[in-house]
């Protein structure tokens, strides 16, 4: 579980960060400065990692048997801007809630 859960964290973060970049410095530069080159590249990529970041997330839902709406709501988060930091955010929340703690030895 634990791979999984990394894997997800880190595409969550890429893509994340390639959806800010594309929306904050690429659609300006297209159309205030007529220069696409960015959305060409940023976007292109963006897509690309899109698409892995669905794999990671459907194959943790599926590890966690999540509902469906759970999975549906965190694929989401990668086609707004920030809100895929707060989902990766909350499901490391939920996953440390979920895990079963094992008490501390004590010493004696």
């Amino acid at each position: 579980m634990g791979g999984a859960l990394t894997r997800y964290r880190v595409i969550a973060w890429i893509v994340g960060v390639a959806l800010v970049v594309l929306v904050l410095i690429g659609m300006p530069l297209k159309y205030l400065f007529h220069d696409a080159t960015v959305v060409a590249v940023v976007g292109t990529a963006h897509g690309w990692l899109y698409m892995l970041y669905l794999a990671a997330t459907f194959d943790l839902s599926r590890r966690l048997n999540w509902p469906l709406k759970r999975m549906l709501l965190v694929m989401l988060a990668g086609t707004v801007p920030f809100v895929s930091f707060y989902a990766e955010r909350r499901v490391s929340h939920w996953l440390a809630a979920e895990r079963p703690r094992t008490p501390e030895p004590v010493a004696g």
